[in-house]
């Protein structure tokens, strides 16, 4: 391994725009402001000069038509290399592993990543009680692939593109697969996220600094109203917030020309970048994630750690599920100690849409600084538990190069291991492997989605229509495991639930 091109992360800066703030500025604003204070945090005044790639992720909540070079102008970097990706939760970690990768090659001397939202300011202005004075809102010219768009035309006929209903199925499957009753079920949901409230309400960037209990987590209010089953507003990630990160990565030999303080120092010591099979309904389980199990194994094998070396963990938390299902792919039993969030989660420190784990990992190096003893694990989510991105971070140098990663033919095998195309037109009886109850605003229950096998054991999804009174008494049961009868309804173009066994 060249000792010369090891990475490091020498910069890192976040901040935070909270809601009485009276004249909000834009995410690239927000952008800007990270990124100065990145540079800054250096304590470098040469390294401006020598960063020649952004990587940008993508921006949702407003839109630019060349974000990476705007950035640049203001900031007085001149990239020869300039990225801007479409969304998905794990893009700030792949990013870090993509530019660590760079820094190895000799590709690139310095890499800015950085990231920024402000729905909250935006929605405010829909609503009428703030006027914004933002710069006309472009299409970007160009984007390093497209905008996700949920899954596939079938699966978002039953509302599986909004993550809440996806992550609820997955509540559901996983809990039967636990055998864990639902009040059980519920009251542990509490507690795990009461774990990732508590450290939210000390971390001053976080957008909620309540330190809620499980009951107050777990238990509908007016200002708690269910989403989903089993899913209050305070179990959801919460996207209506401004915020914004940066980081800045370069090579061990760089920082010590620059003279950059080696207590700045913080190695990318492990990452791997891995897919779960695309289509929720050609997954053979629904409360695994192969992609999370073996990028684990690939990061702490280039890392030279095995999982008991971690400290501590970011664990993406847009919804209970996905922390469940990485604890449990990874070996972290519920009685583990360790922290499984650096910043509070994305309830609570705030889900900046795509850009969460970009504030985690510049916790997570905050947090090394401060005791260089410790190893932090960072576990990115994208789409609905589709793309895994994790990272290893430290004061030493990974045990193997970066660049130097057999996961091509685990990927393969990952996706090879795959069901047949779902029965989109489906008659007959059903075996349920996962459900919910949606809720309108009201906090009413409006429908119910299954998901399971028909006897031929081929997969569909169907909608259960039902008056209110009725569901009611649906989400006191556990489904999973019935049958029910199905049947293909033209008009709603849908499989809807004749009746329950």
């Amino acid at each position: 391994m060249d000792a010369k091109n090891i990475p490091i992360i020498v910069g890192i800066a976040q901040f935070t725009q909270y809601k009485d703030t009276s004249q909000p500025l834009d995410p690239l604003s927000l952008i800007v402001k990270t990124s100065i204070k990145a540079l800054e945090d250096t304590q470098s005044k040469e390294i401006v000069d020598f960063i020649d790639a952004v990587y940008m992720v993508n921006i949702n909540s407003w839109s630019y038509e060349d974000a990476p070079s705007e950035l640049s102008k203001v900031i007085g970097i001149n990239p020869t290399t300039k990225v801007y990706l479409p969304d998905g939760g794990n893009t700030p970690q792949m990013l870090v592993n993509r530019a660590a990768k760079a820094i190895m090659a000799g590709l690139n001397r310095s890499i800015l990543i950085t990231g920024g939202e402000a729905l909250y300011s935006r929605i405010q202005e829909k609503k009428g009680k703030i006027k914004l004075n933002w710069s006309k809102r472009e299409n970007p010219k160009y984007m390093e692939g497209t905008i996700w768009d949920g899954i596939n035309a079938f699966e978002n006929r039953y509302g599986l593109k909004y993550p809440p209903y996806t992550y609820s199925l997955f509540e559901t499957a996983f809990r039967a697969a636990l055998g864990r009753n639902l009040k059980d079920h519920i009251n542990y949901l509490g507690k795990l996220f009461e774990h990732f409230s508590n450290i939210a309400s000390r971390n001053p960037y976080s957008w909620t600094k309540t330190s809620f209990s499980a009951p107050e987590i777990v238990n509908a209010t007016p200002n708690n109203r269910y989403i989903t089953h089993p899913y209050t507003k305070r179990m959801c990630s919460n996207l209506f917030v401004d915020q914004a990160a940066t980081i800045l990565i370069t090579s061990k030999s760089f920082a010590d020309e620059l003279n950059i303080d080696k207590n700045l120092w913080v190695y990318p010591m492990g990452g791997a970048d891995l897919n779960n099979v695309h289509e929720i309904t050609q997954r053979p389980k629904l409360y695994d994630s192969p992609a999370t199990r073996e990028g684990v194994k690939l990061a702490l094998k280039q890392a030279g750690l095995t999982i008991e070396d971690i400290d501590k963990f970011d664990i993406y938390s847009c919804f209970p599920s996905i922390v469940e299902i990485i604890m449990k792919e990874i070996g972290i039993s519920d009685a583990d100690p360790r922290d499984l969030t650096v910043t509070g989660g994305l309830p609570y420190f705030g889900g900046p849409w795509s850009n969460y784990s970009l504030h985690a990992i510049v916790n997570t190096v905050n947090i090394i600084r401060n005791n260089r003893s410790l190893k932090v694990m960072v576990i990115a989510n994208g789409g609905y538990n589709t793309k895994q991105s994790i990272g290893i971070y430290g004061s030493e140098s990974s045990r193997k190069s970066w660049g130097v990663c057999d996961d091509k033919e685990i990927q393969q095998s990952i996706l090879e291991d795959v069901l047949p195309p779902p029965v989109e037109r489906a008659n007959g009886k059903l075996i349920i492997e996962g459900y919910t109850i949606t809720y309108n605003r009201n906090g009413q229950p409006e429908s119910g989605i299954v998901i399971g096998k028909l006897e031929s054991g081929y997969r569909t999804i169907a909608l259960i229509k039902s008056e209110p009174n009725e569901l009611e008494i649906l989400v006191k049961q556990e489904l999973v495991g019935k049958k029910c009868i199905i049947q293909y309804n033209s008009e709603d173009d849908r499989n809807l639930v004749i009746s329950m066994d």
